[in-house]
């Protein structure tokens, strides 16, 4: 197949508001020595694109920079020196492609797709051959482009220092990207998951996929007692922690005496004074900060998602089309989904 000359990306001239993407042509990068171009089939959204859109990522770039971290698609052109990869193979990149394996560092954190370093919301992007997973057999383009950051995000937490074991308490705050990941990565490892939201029909998919405990926080705003309550007493053993500050208070009570607290992300509108320290230091819990994943971790996601194809296939709400990249940013923001918001770059 014969490489177009241009390829169209999105970029954010100036960050304040995701109105401001703009649709721009450009020539069709070529792969240098260890590198692979990818053609670019699907990508999955993040509430951190809305972030870094309106310039309240933490850090990152605030122009012209090419969104999104998370993407699948299929190896067009080999650079020299490569090797493990054919043209076809089916494929992700990592969060950060430098993120090869171990712990985060600076020069990791400046090769973030879509904050720091150029995204992915284009038709044909280069990566190093190093920071490319192939994708499972049964799972779509589109399914696949939910794992980078969502997916690996939730794995990395149930599956730190301390792994989740069969029998296990989980507690998922919501049932978006992240949370849904970890309600499925938990089901499969055998733990018992308890899962709120402020909806009744996102909790009945979240049982549907086997949440055995669902708590409504709109009618139910002491949530966390209801928590202790299932578990007896006891707490659970992990709280997959995507709130934030107005959450985290709750997140710890509902955590047992030296259980794990994955700080994840900050989506909760709510705000706390509440002493965390003494909160902490009484429960003793474990507050462990999330950083997606690396390579290493995502290969290991996807072979315990192979052995469990059942219940870890991606949650995907709703489809976009490339041009229509305004109203998925949209709708991501209205919260309205459950699971993933998947852009179709390649058009089928």
């Amino acid at each position: 197949m014969a490489l177009p000359a241009t390829t169209h990306e999105y970029i954010i001239p100036k960050v304040g508001s995701y109105n401001n993407l703009k649709l721009q042509e450009r020539p069709t990068p070529q792969p240098r020595p260890g590198e692979v171009l990818v053609r670019v089939h699907a990508v999955s959204l993040q509430y951190r694109d809305l972030l870094v859109s309106n310039g309240h990522y933490p850090v990152g770039r605030t122009e012209n920079i090419v969104p999104c971290s998370d993407m699948a698609g299929e190896i067009v052109a080999l650079g020299s020196d490569v090797k493990g990869w054919k043209h076809g193979d089916r494929v992700c990149a990592n969060f950060a492609f430098e993120h090869i394996h171990g712990d985060t560092n600076e020069e990791i954190l400046r090769s973030a797709h879509g904050g720091q370093a150029d995204g992915v919301l284009t038709e044909y992007k280069t990566f190093p051959a190093y920071s490319l997973v192939g994708i499972p057999d049964h799972l779509s383009y589109e399914e696949s482009s939910t794992l980078p950051c969502a997916g690996l995000t939730a794995y990395n937490a149930l599956n730190g220092p301390k792994p989740i074991k069969s029998g296990d308490f989980v507690l998922v705050l919501g049932t978006g990207g992240v949370s849904f990941f970890a309600l499925q990565f938990a089901i499969a490892a055998g733990a018992i998951v308890i899962a709120t939201s402020s909806s009744d029909e996102k909790l009945k998919l979240a049982a549907k996929h086997g949440a055995k405990h669902t708590i409504n926080y709109r009618t139910t705003p002491n949530w966390d007692d209801e928590v202790l309550k299932i578990t007896k007493g006891v707490g659970v053993d992990h709280v997959v922690e995507v709130g934030g500050k107005g959450t985290l208070p709750r997140s710890i009570n509902a955590a047992r005496y030296g259980g794990i607290v994955h700080l994840i992300g900050f989506v909760s509108k709510d705000d706390t004074d509440f002493d965390l320290v003494k909160l902490i230091i009484v429960k003793s819990v474990v507050l462990r900060g999330i950083m997606v994943g690396s390579v290493t971790q995502f290969k290991d996601m996807i072979r315990a998602m192979e052995a469990n194809p059942a219940v870890t296939r991606p949650v995907i709400h709703k489809h976009f089309k490339f041009e229509d990249a305004i109203k998925a940013y949209a709708y991501l923001e209205s919260q309205a989904h459950t699971g993933k918001v998947v852009i179709r770059v390649l058009k089928h």
